[in-house]
Formats: structure tokens, C-alpha cells, sequence
């Protein structure tokens, strides 16, 4: 068995290590958790879960970050 999986991300490929969450891709990436939603294969993730959710070979991620600001 293959200690690395492939995803994309975002539309780039990456090759993990088995097991990885998508909180510890989060980290990898240097992405803070606190305004961001994350696809997962097309469903969106529940931030709860990124901590649990494991990522599987060919799973696509979409990472979405917000932005504040501006006046009315």
C-alpha cells in the first residue's frame, strides 16, 4: 500500500501522506481555518469536521477564503 495519496486542491495536484485531514492540508498550506469553507468533492465541508475528515486518493478540494471589508 502507497504511504502517499494524489488530490487536487484548489486545481492543483499534491501528493499527501495517507491519513491526512483536511485540517493538517489546511495547516500545510498555511490557511486559517476561521474564514475559509472548504469543498470536498463538490459538498461542502462542515468546519467541525476538518479535523476528522480524512482525505481519500483523487478527492478535489476547493478552498474558499473570505474577505472583509468596505463601507455602504
Amino acid at each position: 500500500m502507497s504511504e502517499t495519496i494524489q488530490i487536487h486542491a484548489n486545481g492543483e495536484a499534491r501528493s499527501l501522506r495517507r491519513g491526512t485531514t483536511v485540517a493538517d492540508l489546511l495547516r500545510d498550506l498555511e490557511i486559517k481555518t476561521e474564514r475559509v469553507a472548504v469543498e470536498l468533492n463538490l459538498e461542502i465541508l462542515d468546519r467541525a469536521a476538518f479535523d476528522r475528515q480524512v482525505l481519500n486518493d483523487g478527492d478535489r478540494v476547493e478552498i474558499l477564503g473570505f474577505i472583509g471589508g468596505g463601507s455602504l
